[in-house]
């Protein structure tokens, strides 16, 4: 009796250590890479459209994988875009609404100095789940320039990080001096994107025993452009023949993350998702928004809508081109939570859906409408001209109305029919422009 007891003991214990995980062990849950690249534009690349120079391995993504038509970032420009991607809600409940900078400018732009270490975090949230998590690259939610007590990484969920100078923990080797680019950074402004793939691999290299989230988050395309053997920053002669060298760099570097996942045996196993944190500055007339109207810190769809590919091998149908699914910056959340079984906290309201079936081939009917907004007053009256827009803005199906927060200058676009927001409808259709006014001005109303 007492030998089977001892027995059964035994057994209860091996299944406890042993037998939870082997449903989820490293291998049934891929590494996922999200790629994302700052103010790149929805015609800056070939497989969108983009004439600037070949991008043969950002296309290769979109051969390989699926290519989004109708993705949306959660701003038109970086840190709430970011604050978007990382926490699946539209960055105004965080009181993010504008580029971080100095504690002045904040104050000026009614909005916090750094991302509340209290928000939901993706890493976080994976981390819980198993996976070893890395932000690598820029990060632009807190810290720099007067910005000296934002929360470090760690209070977010990463284990390891390597980043730039607006961040908490910025990196030795490429932060000489508190400022994006100096001839005194150890890796040159030309060499940043290699070394932050290089910085990816290695992570992935070191952490093969387990499952792993990474933010691999470039500060290119963004200005300035600084190609190989720049010496004078200062120097804007021919700006479109220095954007065209970054770009075909950058393009590289993506080449090369996906030959080194390959060399470490993870090419089947690892989920890229590529996207942009908000539209381009400048846009060369239009041609690097692919079109569209609008830019980076503007509401219409060139400032907001968003290259974005799905590259997951043996999931994610090869060559696909999704243009019915129309989905955004804050879904991301709880589509990864799907993607590496790891249960949403309970302790936020999210804005996102789980979008995760589109990955595997499916196109997805969104549920709810989408919002936006861009800035609190007018402390920043850019871009210019036709290119800016009212600075709240909703999307319901294929209707997208753009509206001040004091509720004046409606515009209403239906975007099937003019994604290129031509023609103005909000006259010829007042019952849909009370409708989505309504929507708009309540949801502005209705954060902090």
């Amino acid at each position: 009796m007492k030998l089977r007891l001892r027995y059964l003991v035994f057994i209860i214990l091996v299944s406890a250590a042993f037998g939870s995980t082997a449903a989820e062990k490293p291998s049934s849950r891929p590494n996922i890479i999200f790629l994302l690249t700052d103010d790149m534009g929805y015609g800056d690349v070939g497989c969108y459209g983009g004439k600037f120079v070949p991008t043969p391995n950002i296309d290769q993504l979109a051969k390989d994988g699926t290519r989004f038509t109708q993705f949306y970032a959660a701003s038109p420009v970086c840190s709430p875009s970011r604050t978007g991607y990382l926490t699946g809600m539209y960055p105004a409940r965080w009181r993010i609404t504008n580029y971080l900078q100095t504690r002045a400018g904040n104050r000026a732009c009614e909005q916090a100095d750094f991302l509340d270490s209290k928000a939901p975090s993706i890493a976080r949230t994976l981390k819980e789940a198993g996976y070893a998590t890395a932000h690598i690259g820029k990060w632009h939610m807190g810290g720099g320039r007067d910005v000296t007590n934002a929360p470090p990484f760690s209070a977010y969920g990463f284990d390891e990080h390597v980043s730039t100078y607006e961040s908490p923990e910025p990196e030795p080797d490429i932060t000489a001096h508190n400022w994006i680019w100096s001839p005194d950074d150890k890796v040159k402004r030309w060499d940043r994107t290699a070394y932050f793939v290089d910085k990816t691999l290695d992570f992935l290299r070191r952490h093969k025993d387990k499952p792993c989230y990474v933010n691999l988050w470039p500060d290119d395309v963004h200005t300035p452009w600084v190609p190989s053997g720049t010496k004078d920053l200062k120097d804007n002669e021919d700006r479109q023949a220095k954007f065209h060298a970054v770009l075909a760099e950058y393009d590289k570097q993506v080449g090369r993350l996906l030959a080194g996942l390959k060399e470490l045996g993870l090419e089947e196993n690892t989920l890229i998702v590529f996207a942009s944190d908000n539209g381009p500055l400048p846009t060369f007339g239009g041609a690097r928004a692919g079109g569209l109207r609008g830019s980076k810190i503007s509401l219409y769809e060139g400032g907001v809508r968003m290259p974005f590919i799905v590259r997951w091998p043996g999931h994610t149908p090869a060559g696909r081109v999704d243009e019915k699914t129309v989905m955004c910056g804050v879904d991301l959340f709880p589509s990864f939570c799907a993607v590496a079984k790891a249960p949403m906290p309970k302790n936020a309201k999210y804005d996102g859906e789980d979008f995760s079936k589109t990955f595997s081939g499916k196109s997805v009917t969104r549920k709810q409408v989408l919002h936006w907004e861009y800035g609190r007053n007018s402390s920043f009256g850019y871009p210019k001209g036709r290119d800016r827009s009212p600075n709240v803005s909703v999307r319901d199906g294929n209707w997208k109305l753009l509206i001040n927060a004091d509720g004046t200058g409606a515009e209403l676009y239906d975007l099937s029919k003019d994604r290129n927001e031509e023609t103005n409808l909000a006259e010829a259709n007042t019952k849909v422009t009370k409708r989505l006014s309504k929507i708009a001005l309540d949801w502005r109303k209705s954060l902090p």
